[in-house]
């Protein structure tokens, strides 16, 4: 009898991982990604004598697969895709493939904002505690190649919208979400509805044992959940109200209280300052809180947490000018974020690729912090007319060399120069790591 056939639609961390997992469980396995492959990616592929191309999709190649594990990065409306739903072919996430062959307890984390910095934070709570654990979905290794080659009985796992869409039986035994607000909407047909229904995919499947932890204050999330029956046991978390459960602050204290199981920190003890990174380690308090691991463990981790890079990363002065890079800000609820937590001038280089942003929530913010605009991309005709009377002076530049040394001119002791783009990046890179790392070199060759 003829192999079930397995295609991996994209060769990156994750489709190489579900390529491997694939072989290990018997499959026949294809890979095609439509760019070229990355050759440690290739090296893998070899290792493991799997076949692949690139820089092409042959059809019957694919198109005769019994199931298809998708990269997050390829739309539901790319060519491929739709002929594969035609033949009715089932089309999952390498996060869904992955789970059918693990028993491993999962925290998953999703969010408009602060995801990455919840789940490590999240991840490094269980490492301390001493947990077998692996950190998976949109940092750290592929999920599937944990699950092939490693043996952790706990995954923290960071989940896009993109990564929830291609997920259906998967469950999470603890589900965060931390927010909801106007990002990718060019790939739900600008509906911010579609969106949104991407990201309650996280609460899919929740059974009574199960946990959802989510953000109290969030107003699209609270009408959300009275429109859905969550059979989880639910653990809010909030700035703005005190609560009986979950999380919240009072009197500059954050409090928890997780199954009568309580815990509490000065919000000045917290390694990550700012409103939003206070929901970020309240989230992950919470989620080490209901795996009842001890409190001066999860105190500790709280307070001297390091973050994450390109996430309002302040990694140099130069003249008494602070550089900050937020490069991984790419939707405008981010960039907010990232003014209101600054108590210096700010000059803000911004732009990419635009996603449908609407900049005029962030002018009362614009017109009190900032001083100067530096627009960072090949077109920024729309971000120039937005903030056009909102501050003294904008700048268009079209390189990273170009745009830091106009933020250093326009700059005084002081000041912050802060990259923080609201924008995708793939105008002039290939991700916001590429656009962060340019920055820093930029700002070092000054």
């Amino acid at each position: 009898m003829a192999k079930n056939k397995l295609v991996i639609l994209g060769g990156g961390e994750s489709g190489v991982g579900a390529a491997v997992l694939g072989a290990k469980k018997g499959y026949e396995v294809f890979v095609s990604d439509f760019g070229e492959i990355k050759m440690e990616y290739k090296l893998v592929l070899d290792q493991h004598g799997l076949n692949y191309e690139e820089n092409q999709h042959t059809e019957e190649l694919i198109l005769d697969a019994t199931l298809v594990v998708k990269s997050p990065g390829i739309p539901d409306k790319a060519p491929i895709v739709i002929k594969l739903h035609r033949k009715n072919i089932p089309v999952i996430s390498e996060i869904e493939f992955a789970g059918r062959y693990t028993t491993a307890k999962t925290i998953c984390i999703t969010g408009s904002n602060g995801k990455t910095t919840t789940t490590l934070l999240t991840y490094e709570v269980l490492k301390r505690a001493g947990l077998k654990v692996g950190l998976a979905g949109n940092v750290g290794k592929s999920f599937a190649l944990q699950v092939a080659e490693d043996d952790f009985d706990y995954y923290v796992i960071e989940l896009s919208s993109f990564q929830l869409d291609g997920m259906f039986d998967f469950r999470a035994d603890i589900a965060v979400l931390l927010n909801i607000t106007p990002d990718h909407l060019d790939r739900y047909d600008y509906k911010m509805q579609n969106y949104t229904n991407s990201k309650l995919r996280i609460t899919q499947n929740l059974r009574p044992e199960d946990w959802f932890v989510y953000c109290a204050d969030d107003p699209i999330i609270q009408e959300e959940l009275k429109k859905r029956d969550i059979k989880a046991k639910m653990a809010p978390f909030s700035i703005m109200q005190v609560l009986k459960e979950g999380g919240w602050v009072e009197n500059e204290i954050m409090k928890l209280n997780v199954n009568n199981n309580t815990f509490d920190m000065t919000i000045y003890e917290l390694a990550l300052q700012g409103k939003h990174n206070l929901n970020n380690s309240m989230a992950a308090g919470i989620s080490g809180s209901i795996l009842n691991l001890r409190k001066e463990g999860i105190r500790e981790c709280l307070s001297d947490f390091q973050g994450v890079e390109h996430r309002l990363e302040r990694f140099l002065r130069v003249h008494n000018i602070e550089f900050i890079n937020d490069s991984k800000a790419t939707n405008i609820n981010s960039v907010w974020y990232a003014l209101e937590s600054m108590n210096t001038p700010v000059v803000w280089i911004v732009g990419g690729i635009d996603k449908g942003n609407d900049y005029s929530q962030l002018f009362d913010l614009v017109k009190e912090k900032v001083k100067a605009i530096v627009c960072l991309g090949k077109d920024n005709s729309k971000i120039i007319t937005a903030f056009d009377g909102k501050v003294k002076q904008i700048v268009d530049t079209k390189s990273i060399e170009e745009a830091v040394r106009s933020a250093y001119f326009l700059a005084e002791k002081g000041d912050t120069v802060l990259l923080s783009p609201a924008c995708a990046s793939f105008d002039l890179f290939k991700n916001y790591e590429e656009r962060g790392r340019q920055f820093k070199e930029a700002v070092r060759n000054l």
